[in-house]
């Protein structure tokens, strides 16, 4: 388009140049772009041996890590058990910042706590979100001081492209990887803690008499392959970190941004079959070097990275709606399930969902509080986001969630307050709300 619109300029002046070249500009400006658009796709194959990349594609571009973050949530963990700040029966107590967190979850309360170990054991299989944030704010203070801890050992550990706004990989537009780094980041993990690294094998955990699978649906089906992490979110698409051995040959390779699980699963057993045979049987020592936690670096402010490589997120349109009931669906599942009979109207037949934790989130009849409605689930979240700084106390309680409905056609994504206990609770925290001068209105689910 900028083509055009320098052909425009040169071929017609006059009095209307700077009218029509407002116009053309304004039109470029105000032109949303696709949701689509946003580049997800990217590989790499590493030589575990001898850092030597086999394989590569878009790997130094930034993409969105979703439930890869985990693996530096973990790597902090290790960090303090092997320094021995934190030992494996170590409490690690639920916020009601924590237990409010979007599925997947593991579903402990505020108040409770569960053992280090626990926390360790689900997040590398069940990847709870709700684990994440209460163990960034046993070790950080905060999710937010804890993301900062994050940013600063991708530094130490040289990847540079890599950005940490929270522990879980919950979707946040400035939360940004690649696959390099996150390749490098799973060598770290192999080489610093030997001890710790064969929790990624584990392919269940029971909790709470509760039987919770691995995500990573290699192990134990490809040979050799021995973790390590899973991730989706819609934003990013479906990702996976693989470390796989043959004797003494050993790689680890990244897929992001696939479009299925299956798909996913597939081209990361294709290039482990296709380059674990090519890589060195040589073992050159450590790749990564290991750095004590410790250790003082420059403020998270001074190493602050642009955002390069990815199309900016669509500009939000948010759309004012009145409350209809409507099939509620949760955004964020690790590896989301389709939603079975759901008539067509009601909603997108491709939105998918964590089936377990969907009820939880707004029981019939309960009270809500609807902020606005979003033409994305990125765009409804970082209305909540807002609401949720603006309204403080109002809202500090309420667990938030996007609901997905369609009007006239056009697919809108609700952003909403649960757990009201009464209309009156949800009308005072609306008028709240309302004093930071963000609309909203009560319904009832």
């Amino acid at each position: 388009m900028s083509h055009l619109f320098q052909a425009f300029v040169g071929r017609y002046k006059g009095p209307f140049l700077k009218i029509a070249a407002a116009c053309v500009a304004a039109s470029m400006i105000l032109t949303p772009v696709a949701a689509g658009a946003v580049a997800k796709n990217a590989v790499v194959v590493i030589d575990a041996n001898t850092g030597k990349t086999l394989y590569s594609e878009a790997a130094d571009a930034q993409r969105f890590p979703a439930s890869l973050t985990k693996m530096m949530t973990l790597y902090l963990v290790f960090e303090r058990l092997n320094n021995g700040k934190l030992s494996k029966d170590s409490r690690i107590t639920f916020s009601q910042r924590a237990a409010n967190a979007a599925p997947t979850k593991l579903g402990v309360k505020a108040g409770k706590s569960i053992s280090v170990e626990q926390a360790i054991l689900a997040l590398v299989t069940k990847s709870a979100n709700d684990v994440a944030i209460a163990v960034a704010e046993k070790i950080g203070g905060s999710e937010s001081g804890f993301a900062e801890m994050m940013t600063r050992k991708a530094r130490q550990l040289g990847m540079n492209r890599t950005t940490f706004r929270n522990a879980s990989g919950l979707p946040n537009p400035r939360q940004l990887t690649t696959a390099r780094d996150m390749a490098r980041l799973g060598i770290a993990l192999r080489e610093h803690f030997p001890r710790h690294y064969s929790y990624f094998d584990t392919r269940s955990f029971t909790f709470a008499g509760r039987r919770l699978s691995n995500h990573n649906k290699l192990l134990g089906r490809v040979e050799g392959v021995d973790g390590i992490k899973t991730g989706y979110t819609r934003a990013s698409g479906f990702n996976l970190v693989t470390s796989a051995k043959d004797g003494t040959r050993s790689i680890i390779a990244v897929v992001m941004g696939g479009k299925s699980g299956g798909s996913r699963d597939a081209r990361m057993r294709q290039l482990i079959a296709t380059y674990l045979k090519k890589g060195s049987k040589t073992d050159q020592g450590d790749l990564v070097a290991a750095v004590e936690a410790s250790k003082n670096v420059e403020p998270i402010e001074d190493i602050e990275i642009a955002i390069l490589d990815i199309e900016p997120l669509p500009p939000q349109k948010v759309v004012k709606q009145r409350p209809a009931k409507v099939a509620m669906v949760t955004a964020y599942a690790e590896e989301p399930v389709k939603r079975p009979n759901i008539g067509v109207g009601e909603i997108d037949k491709t939105m998918t969902a964590s089936v377990e934790a969907a009820p939880t989130q707004a029981a019939s009849g309960s009270w809500m509080v609807q902020i606005a409605a979003a033409d994305s689930i990125d765009g409804a979240n970082a209305l909540l986001d807002k609401a949720r700084v603006k309204g403080g106390k109002a809202v500090s309680k309420a667990s938030n969630y996007v609901q997905q409905t369609e009007k006239n056609g056009q697919i809108l994504h609700r952003a909403r307050f649960a757990g009201f206990a009464s209309q009156e609770a949800a009308v005072n925290a609306c008028n709240a709300l309302k004093k930071q001068k963000l609309s909203c209105f009560a319904v009832q689910g």
